[in-house]
């Protein structure tokens, strides 16, 4: 797998514990940083050597799939299943166009993040916390691995368990309820295709991803990049994978996306209207290294702010009897077993503990 640095363990000269918690107990993240003024990124951000953000190695473009006409015309059902194919075999992502979710719902998606963002710090403060237990339907706070994490990201974020047991609208933040729960549907719609064109992909039955539980969970995240005054300095989101089987990224017009690829970090640019599909550690796993989980990263930007929208299909922090391990079908005397079984949350607890460090949390369970 690609770039399986290793964590910084340089330790800092001064008291990390007691900056970091400072800042947590503000209860309002980076946008309060930002609120207040300040000119120069504090140091619980600091990247161990500075960002370059003007590369000047020449942009790879990530695969475009086009899903016109998947359901009714055999001939392209099998070319989309064939450009899924290599482009999970190869970069772990792509975008997707003609996915079926209306226009005007992903742009009230990203203002409804954008409207939970800008409330008032008092009202906002409401929903801040640490506790994953799952007593709250709405985790927001800044940084989920504030404590653990080398490096503290340039981001705030709100994690939403939208299934299996969909949340009654009181309990979702009033800037973004009913919008979470109409494109919620309509991502757990699209997520269902996908899954049955990945399968095929993998020559297996359309519904043998469905049929091991890979949309049985599905997570909205709705991240917010305050505009920064030192990018170089920091990191929207530190190199990572994802801990989901499949995750479908919205984006806004602002870019800052990049994906690690033959060696080099290539930009995502914002398409209105494109969203954008990757291979999560979970089928990584069960599809024994078939599809490749990419590392990828947000760089911090002077100009801001920028809003996504994360989709993980991942029952994630719920706790479920079922183990996951490569797919039988999958595997041969040439291509044995690399992974042990895990059920997900020992590999999300697993994932949190260790915090976004440059390393993948897919190595812990290699055989």
């Amino acid at each position: 797998m690609a770039l399986n640095g290793t964590s910084t363990s340089i330790q800092p000269d001064y008291d990390r514990k007691a900056e970091l918690r400072a800042f947590d107990e503000t209860k309002t993240g980076v946008k309060g940083l930002v609120d207040a003024g300040i000119t120069e990124v504090p140091r619980i951000f600091h990247l161990p050597s500075p960002e370059n953000l003007n590369s000047q190695q020449p942009e790879l473009t990530l695969p475009t799939i086009d899903l016109q006409g998947i359901d009714n015309n055999l001939i392209r059902r099998k070319e989309v299943i064939e450009q899924v194919k290599d482009a999970l075999e190869s970069w772990g992502f792509f975008q997707l166009v003609n996915h079926g979710i209306p226009n005007n719902v992903l742009e009230e998606m990203i203002k409804g993040v954008m409207d939970f963002y800008e409330q008032e710090s008092e009202v906002k403060k409401q929903w801040y916390t640490r506790d994953t237990s799952g007593k709250t339907r709405v985790i927001y706070n800044s940084n989920f691995d504030l404590y653990a994490a080398p490096v503290t990201n340039w981001r705030d974020t709100f994690y939403c368990t939208m299934a299996p047991n969909p949340p009654q609208p009181h309990e979702l933040p009033p800037p973004c309820r009913d919008i979470l729960l109409k494109y919620s549907e309509q991502v757990m719609k699209l997520g269902v295709s996908l899954l049955e064109l990945m399968a095929e992909a993998l020559g297996l039955n359309p519904n043998h991803l469905l049929d091991m539980g890979c949309a049985d969970g599905l997570a909205v995240l709705g991240h917010y990049y305050p505009t920064c005054p030192q990018p170089e300095l920091t990191i929207g989101a530190s190199n990572h994978t994802d801990n989901s089987f499949i995750t479908i990224l919205l984006q806004d017009h602002m870019g800052g996306l990049k994906v690690f690829y033959q060696n080099q970090w290539t930009h995502v640019p914002p398409i209105p209207g494109v969203v954008v599909v990757n291979a999560g550690d979970f089928l990584q796993l069960i599809t024994n290294d078939k599809f490749v989980s990419s590392q990828h990263k947000v760089v911090a930007n002077k100009v801001g702010p920028r809003v996504s929208i994360a989709s993980f299909f991942t029952t994630g922090n719920i706790q479920t009897e079922k183990v996951y391990g490569p797919i039988t079908e999958l595997l041969s005397n040439d291509n044995p077993a690399k992974y042990r079984g895990t059920t997900l949350k020992e590999y999300v607890d697993y994932y949190n503990a260790k915090g976004l460090d440059n390393t993948s949390a897919l190595l812990h369970f290699k055989i």
